[in-house]
């Protein structure tokens, strides 16, 4: 696809290539009019330059990706050689990098472990790339779903405006429908359990996630959602009282520690866990709760390099060969930016705007206060007024109103003053209100940092601590009763049909 044209030749940045001016024509995206099968190759390069597709071709791809993903089971079961991947929540172009770094898709198997929305800014484009790639291999490229892959979290962080700004809310539901479809567990060589999040107090053979009914929304308890939003405990020891204790961090489901996780891999012969879900610095994380010399009986693996753009965390993951396991690393890819939640040029150059009237109105008070000094005249109804009373009331009078209007414009003046103060602010530091703003759990800027250029700053620097500063927005959102009647209704418009139930049970 021919890229945007420059007959000028007056493009600023020559460097940077033009995006694709169409969406990817139907006809290269199935160039074999007998297959159903897309060039995932022609879609990948097309994505990389900022490239679309239409809305009919993206609702092809999934329904025929819902195809596959609605036949397999809970558990899949995968031996080796394979790539097992982490989160990838929208870094479209770190997902590039993990297919050179896992393996190419014609001749490697790929367990991907959820979380493949959210946070970044080209979660469709993932999607996209990722159900072509299902969709040409359905028996060595694997899906599982992640705590986000779900209408809650979706609709409190980005991916729902990701699919309105590129798309419609109609993909977006499709997208919806289409996470439920997704398995929930894998067993690896017959010895590794992989799922997103971890184990449950309600999960004590492996047969327990045969039953479940996968095709939901999550619920906010019981053993659907552990598996998706379960957490190991954070210590050298894996000391957790009470085996099980509830996640305060997450706002649902547990903590679970080396004796959770002893008696389930001991009873289900096992050797250990493989999940995702936590951002690590390395981009895994060995728990040897037993000692260095013992096999680790959980592994995190995270593979969405320099999350949210702050973190400066390497991403990584896991290659199974011939029974051996060896972490593969890599840093993460530069990639286009886009202000947050796709807010478009116009409503970032509010600031800008708001400067200048800001000054106009300084001015105008300002003015406005010096003919108050200068002249105190009233007009002649007031005049007339007070010509009735006796010299000492008309004294007071005049005196009270000259004060109280003197007020008036002290305190307009004062409060223009500071606004000035921070459109200038605004205005200076727009890049770092950009990024200030983005990581904001409720994307508003706290007023006192506007105006105080240095606590900004150090605001700005404290992110650079970003696990700690990110962990409000770990917690799994609470929606009220109105929103949850909504999501169990979407939920059952879209229940299995009676021929493919026996599959729940397989």
């Amino acid at each position: 696809m021919d890229p945007l044209s420059d007959p000028m030749n007056d493009r600023h940045i020559k460097s940077v290539r033009p995006p694709p001016h169409r969406p990817l024509s139907r006809s290269l995206i199935w160039p074999n009019k007998n297959s159903n099968k897309p060039d995932w190759k022609i879609i990948k390069d097309h994505l990389s330059k900022e490239g679309r597709i239409e809305k009919e071709d993206l609702v092809r791809l999934v329904a025929d990706c819902n195809k596959i993903m609605r036949n397999e089971n809970n558990l899949l079961n995968l031996q080796d050689p394979l790539t097992v991947v982490g989160d990838i929540h929208g870094q479209f172009y770190d997902l590039l990098k993990i297919l050179e770094v896992g393996g190419n898709p014609d001749n490697t198997k790929y367990l991907f472990l959820g979380d493949f929305v959210d946070r970044g800014s080209f979660s469709i484009e993932v999607l996209i790339l990722l159900y072509a790639i299902k969709i040409n291999y359905p028996e060595t490229v694997y899906f599982l779903r992640g705590n986000h892959e779900c209408r809650q979290m979706t609709s409190f962080f980005n991916f729902r405006d990701e699919c309105k700004n590129k798309f419609d809310q109609e993909i977006y539901d499709i997208f919806m429908d289409s996470f439920d479809l997704m398995p929930l567990s894998c067993i690896v060589n017959g010895k590794f359990l992989a799922l997103h999040g971890g184990i449950s107090p309600d999960l004590k053979t492996i047969e327990d996630i045969k039953k479940l009914d996968r095709f939901k929304e999550p619920p906010r308890q019981g053993l659907f959602c552990d598996m998706l939003w379960s957490d190991p405990v954070d210590n050298e020891d894996g000391i957790c009282e009470h085996v099980y204790r509830q996640n305060d961090v997450r706002g649902c489901s547990y903590f679970y520690g080396n004796d959770a996780v002893r008696r389930f891999l001991e009873s289900n012969n096992l050797i250990s866990i493989i999940r995702a879900h936590e951002a690590q610095l390395d981009g895994y994380k060995m728990h040897r709760w037993n000692g260095g010399s013992d096999f680790p009986v959980v592994i995190t693996i995270f593979s969405a390099p320099n999350y949210c753009d702050v973190y400066n965390n390497k991403g990584a993951v896991i290659k199974f060969e011939n029974n051996t396991l060896n972490i593969q690393q890599f840093n993460y890819t530069q990639h286009p930016y886009l202000l947050p939640h796709f807010m478009d040029i116009f409503t970032w150059s509010i600031p800008f705007v708001s400067e200048k009237i800001s000054e106009m109105l300084y001015v105008i008070l300002r003015q406005e206060e010096e003919d108050e000094n200068s002249d105190g005249e009233l007009d002649p109804s007031e005049i007339k007024q007070i010509q009735t009373l006796s010299n000492k009331q008309k004294e007071t009078k005049e005196k009270t109103k000259k004060e109280g209007a003197a007020n008036v414009l002290r305190s307009k003046i004062k409060f223009v003053s500071k606004m000035m103060k921070m459109q200038k602010i605004l205005r200076q530091e727009s890049e770092t209100i950009v990024k200030l703003k983005g990581q904001c759990p409720d994307n508003k800027i706290p007023r006192g940092l506007l105006l105080d250029t240095n606590a900004m700053n150090d605001a700005i620097s404290s992110f650079n601590n970003a696990k700690k500063a990110d962990l409000v927005n770990e917690k799994r959102p609470e929606y009220s009763t109105k929103e949850n009647s909504s999501i169990n209704k979407q939920s059952q418009q879209q229940q299995i049909p009676p021929q493919q139930q026996h599959l729940l049970h397989q």
